[in-house]
């Protein structure tokens, strides 16, 4: 956990109650531990087609941190996403990183965790394919032992209410 001197870590529980206080629909599908895509896909889930993969980067000053959120069967050529988004060089953030900021662990990414920036340091980028029929995203709710699928536009919502920006982009 952060030992940033509060209790702002929001565990799998605190993000089911979350959603649950605050009436937004959810559905929960509980399974084994999860460390990638594949894994995941052995997982009998009721909307594959919403299932979201998690990428954490940052740039080659270590100044500047992305989560990347996209369909779980698209591939992210970092290359673009620079030219594209116009950052500087990008790699995959350290697994210090991902505890130091979002309070997670390799394997349980998610854009719920930005609940958990509160720095502010990550900049969102969500596949804007997740908005298109059954506007749903399939993401962990800070914990790789379940899924939690909610409406995009929901999340959307979450995220921008904790003061993130949420930027859409097309990655195909």
């Amino acid at each position: 956990m952060k030992s940033k001197g509060d209790n702002s870590i929001m565990n799998k529980q605190d993000i089911y109650n979350y959603l649950k206080e605050n009436n937004i629909w959810h559905e929960i599908t509980e399974h084994k531990a999860v460390y990638n895509m594949a894994e995941l896909a052995e997982v009998d889930t009721p909307y594959p087609e919403a299932d979201a993969k998690n990428l954490f980067v940052r740039d080659d000053k270590k100044k500047n941190f992305y989560l990347i959120t996209v369909r779980g069967d698209k591939r992210v050529n970092l290359k673009e996403f620079r030219k594209a988004n116009g950052t500087r060089p990008l790699s995959f953030a350290s697994a210090e990183n991902l505890m130091d900021i979002m309070g997670l662990i390799p394997g349980a990414v998610t854009p719920l965790g930005i609940l958990n920036d509160t720095e502010k340091k990550i900049h969102f980028y969500l596949d804007k394919h997740f908005l298109e029929e059954p506007g749903l995203v399939g993401v962990h709710p800070n914990d790789n032992t379940a899924t939690v699928w909610l409406k995009t536009e929901d999340l959307i919502r979450i995220i921008e209410e904790h003061e993130h920006d949420v930027t859409l982009v097309s990655l195909d």
